[in-house]
């Protein structure tokens, strides 16, 4: 599983990570993101996208 974790103090709220894995990453009616905190391990390359659109690099991946 990979764990996902995002830094709300750094977060803005852009939601590139949006377009990247939108099953994952969204943005709320307030247009604040949520996120699902795990994913499976075939996702991977598709999470890494998500983390390296973010233009804060607030998102952080962990395979366990």
């Amino acid at each position: 599983m990979i764990s996902i974790s995002v830094d709300t103090n750094t977060c803005s709220n852009y939601g590139q990570c949006c377009f990247e894995a939108e099953d994952i990453f969204s943005l709320d009616d307030k247009g604040v993101l949520q996120f699902i905190p795990q994913a499976d391990d075939s996702r991977l390359e598709e999470l890494e996208n998500a983390a390296d659109a973010c233009p804060m690099q607030a998102i952080s991946l962990t395979q366990s």
